[in-house]
């Protein structure tokens, strides 16, 4: 079985705690943001579950009823975190801001909900950083180049919950300390209201993503290439017609190609080349795990 994702674990075990000490934190102080805060880690820790689940799920063997393993679970879990979860968080906050808006009521104890937010803070920065060096080793543009091109759906989610995370916490804060100075709660609703914002942005950012992986994304154009020059590299190739690339999971691809070869080449000298064709795409490109290379000859411009 593949390892454990470290990012998702650290996450996990990051959002437990702190989950328990926003809550004990919103009893003592009645907070809106730190409620809102609270739910906020309660969606966080039931999506690192699930992407556990779908990690464990994603590694069963092939079977007769899906040839191709489940590889794809990984995606779907992703999906219900940002459709289920991130969404059940953004509607809460939204509400429960809205009904603080209405109804203010001054926050009883802050100093424990400043020390709560505080060592939040410092747990999800380490649950961040994690996730950042996960990303650092395939990331080769930006940010939000990383987030719309990776097919590590697992990651993607908790680099985007744990930067949440970090932006909530900031917010919260805000919302609890203007409270405090003002003397005015309903800068408390408003942290929740602007916490509740932020969850629906990335739950929608997720759920387009994740809507996109389920479909069936390309290779990077990168891999893409490799595979096409692995291909080219064939001195009996004469052109290819057609070939197409797509993710089965975040280190699984399906490679499928329609070559014409020279005519000259009989039935073994076709399988000989065929299979040096696909392990030169193997070697190129190690996450290719199925590989179709099928010799037909190229249609004429009449479409015979």
């Amino acid at each position: 079985m593949a390892k454990q994702p470290s990012a998702v674990i650290a996450a996990f075990f990051a959002n437990l705690g702190i989950g328990a000490a926003k809550f004990t934190a919103f009893a003592l102080t009645g907070s809106s943001s730190m409620l809102a805060e609270s739910f906020h880690s309660v969606a966080d820790t039931g999506n690192q579950a699930l992407l556990l689940l779908g990690h464990r799920r994603a590694q069963r063997r092939a079977t007769p009823e899906h040839p191709f393993g489940y590889a794809r679970e990984r995606y779907f879990w992703a999906f219900v975190v940002a459709m289920i979860l991130f969404a059940l968080g953004a509607v809460f906050s939204l509400w429960e801001g809205y009904s603080k808006l209405r109804s203010p009521h001054p926050i009883e104890s802050p100093m424990w909900a400043f020390a709560v937010l505080g060592i939040a803070l410092v747990a999800e920065s380490v649950a961040l950083r994690i996730a950042v060096r996960t990303a650092n080793e395939s990331r080769t543009g930006s940010w939000w180049h990383y987030i719309r091109t990776t097919k590590d759906a697992g990651n993607a989610v908790v680099l985007l919950e744990d930067a949440a995370a970090e932006t909530g916490l900031v917010v919260a804060l805000l919302g609890v300390g203007l409270s405090v100075v003002t003397g005015d709660a309903r800068w408390d609703a408003m942290g929740s209201l602007a916490i509740g914002a932020l969850l629906a942005f990335v739950s929608m950012l997720l759920a387009v993503e994740m809507r996109s992986l389920l479909i069936g994304e390309a290779a990077s154009p990168a891999d893409y290439g490799r595979v096409r020059r692995a291909i080219e590299d064939e001195s009996a190739l004469v052109s290819i017609i057609e070939l197409r690339t797509m993710h089965l999971g975040p280190s699984e691809l399906m490679v499928a190609a329609k070559v014409q070869l020279r005519s000259d080449l009989d039935f073994d000298a076709v399988a000989r080349t065929v299979n040096a064709m696909e392990a030169r795409v193997r070697e190129a490109v190690p996450t290719a795990a199925h590989i179709f290379v099928e010799p037909a000859r190229a249609r004429s411009a009449t479409g015979g």
